[in-house]
């Protein structure tokens, strides 16, 4: 897959910053890529405060190993690859399932407009909470997906899976959210209705 103008440029800067000045190697990483990597890390952990703890860890290996770094691909798929790996591990360790008593309970405001509020945080939390129930690879899968609007083919290179794992993956992840989902469907036709 070919490398576009910009990215190629800007990999070029870094391997030769790389070899001259590892000072100026890291700033211009970290410059480049803290903010997509945070987004990567934060829409699998949920988690402002571990999302940057995972960003420093992510960082700080490159730091500590820029000397003996081996890089395949560009770095922005080396370092996407390393937060993903860090946010599943971390959401492996930490698997966090929602209680049932915590599931936000439906209430009837008066206004219509109140009404119309309420079903839209029902509708965002229950999204949340069956998004954060999928396991951690389809997770990854799906917010790549239709969050960051990468391709199954993107998906799999930076996942390293073929895209077939890809497509299997995310069948699964929409079977499990349409089931998690179905009665707040059913709420929001008989709302319509």
């Amino acid at each position: 897959m070919a490398v576009p103008p910009s990215e190629a440029a800007l990999e070029a800067r870094l391997a030769h910053l790389r070899a001259t000045d590892a000072e100026a190697f890291m700033e211009l990483l970290f410059r480049e890529f803290y903010r997509p990597l945070g987004n990567v890390i934060h829409r699998v952990v949920q988690d402002r405060a571990v999302t940057e703890d995972l960003l420093q860890d992510v960082f700080l290996r490159i730091w500590n190993s820029r000397d003996t770094l081996t890089v395949s691909t560009t770095y922005g798929a080396y370092l996407y690859r390393a937060a993903l790996n860090a946010a599943l591990r971390h959401t492996e360790r930490h698997q966090r399932q929602v209680p049932w008593a915590e599931l936000p309970a439906a209430a009837e405001p008066a206004a219509d407009n109140a009404l119309h509020a309420l079903y839209q945080q029902e509708a965002e939390a229950s999204v949340a909470a069956a998004l954060a129930r999928l396991p951690p690879q389809c997770r990854a899968v799906f917010t790549m997906s239709r969050y960051d609007e990468l391709s199954y083919q993107q998906i799999a290179e930076t996942l390293d899976i073929s895209p077939k794992t890809v497509e299997n993956q995310m069948g699964k992840a929409l079977r499990i959210m349409r089931k998690q989902l179905s009665g707040l469907l059913k709420n929001m036709y008989l709302l319509l209705l």
